[in-house]
């Protein structure tokens, strides 16, 4: 376990210090390494409004009130914002450009101020704690580790802004395959349970679940047996002229592969040893490697600002062009798209799932291109407004 889950603190805001007089209004209860998975999140609540959140690494940490001012580090914990009604108190991010906001142009009446988000990019200011006293949020949604592992923070970091500011809550979700991150993971829908907890918002939660599985249960239902499914290579490479690639394993359980692993695919690349990206492994396979491995799909993430039809008239066309990536089943038989958000929330993921069905099984549920809707927007869109 790492330091953050071995002692007891108490974590009061600059907010709440002006707010209460000095009150004792957020404290983290750290809860060691038990195991909470199945677990339903029951809010912990007193008279006065006070209910607590518990997630690995941070522990519990109990609120006197619902946060108003939060800052994500990824797009998935910004989406889950989103998803619960939240978008305006979003301060910032942890990169900007990797937060993909044009899907809720699909969804009447759901939207971010993305300049205010852009402003605020904590990675683009280097991390520097500076700004995170100048937004002054209630809670932070990013992995203590991630600070410590990938920024070098350290300890004494993090215990300064909980305790001037606000604590932190969240956990890297998107890939399991970090030798650093030694505390439990969580799926997206126990995470966006969690913040669910955090902001107060069961009933969100709850109708956009049973929205998700009804949705993901029909898709599934729709599928073509295993043995007609094609086995598929997901990669890295954010270049229109691409000649190496990142490799993804789908049998990494993390979040950024959800879509993928309930589309019932098989990874290309079991049995060849090759391991999944992280931040200890950044090999990359050359077109012969490809053709070794010869998957029936291709998927290639960095392209997520192009439309389906631009991704193939730039890295389809040039993938045919080229000598040796042309003798790939793949791309002899266009069947190259873009791979998906690294950081997806529940929004992304309804929209991905959709997309990744049309990628995979067009036969049944239409071609990439095609307009038809696999899932209900206007539902989706009265849920984040309170409408329904």
């Amino acid at each position: 376990m790492t330091d953050e889950s071995t002692s007891t603190t108490a974590v009061p805001t600059r907010r709440d210090a002006l707010q209460y007089g000095g009150a004792l209004v957020a404290s983290v209860s750290l809860a060691g390494c038990s195991d909470l998975v199945g677990q339903s999140e029951q809010p912990a609540s007193s008279k006065n409004g006070s209910h607590s959140v518990t997630m690995e690494p941070m522990g519990e940490v109990t609120f006197e009130s619902v946060p108003t001012k939060w800052v994500p580090y990824g797009g998935d914990y910004a989406d889950m914002g989103v998803a619960l009604g939240q978008a305006d108190g979003m301060t910032g991010i942890g990169q900007a450009s990797e937060y993909y906001t044009d899907i809720y142009d699909e969804l009447p009446g759901v939207s971010v101020d993305r300049e205010r988000i852009a402003t605020n990019d904590l990675v683009e200011a280097e991390m520097d704690k500076e700004l995170f006293y100048e937004m002054d949020n209630d809670v932070h949604l990013i992995d203590t580790g991630m600070l410590r592992n990938w920024f070098d923070w350290d300890r004494s970091d993090i215990d300064e802004l909980s305790e001037a500011v606000g604590p932190f809550v969240g956990n890297m979700i998107f890939r399991q395959s970090d030798s650093w991150h030694e505390y439990r993971y969580y799926t997206l829908y126990q995470a966006f349970e969690k913040m669910a907890t955090l902001f107060q918002e069961r009933e969100r939660f709850e109708a956009l679940k049973r929205l998700h599985d009804e949705f993901i249960a029909d898709v599934q239902s729709r599928m073509p047996p295993a043995d007609e499914r094609p086995n598929v290579l997901l990669t890295y490479e954010g270049t229109d002229e691409p000649e190496t690639f990142s490799p993804y394993r789908l049998n990494d359980e993390g979040t950024s592969k959800k879509q993928w692993n309930d589309l019932g695919v098989a990874d290309a690349l079991t049995g060849t040893g090759i391991e999944n990206l992280s931040t200890e492994n950044r090999s990359k396979l050359d077109y012969e490697a490809l053709l070794e491995i010869d998957p029936d799909v291709l998927l290639v993430r960095g392209h997520e600002q192009k439309s389906a039809s631009a991704f193939r008239e730039t890295v389809l066309e040039y993938m045919r062009d080229h000598p040796i990536a042309t003798e790939l089943t793949a791309v002899r038989n266009g069947r190259v798209y873009r791979g998906g958000y690294l950081r997806q929330g529940p929004i992304h993921n309804l929209f991905l799932t959709e997309r990744g069905a049309k990628q995979l099984y067009p036969d049944t549920f239409g071609d990439i291109t095609s307009e038809n809707d696999l899932f209900d927007r206007q539902a989706v869109a009265e849920i984040i407004t309170g409408a329904r």
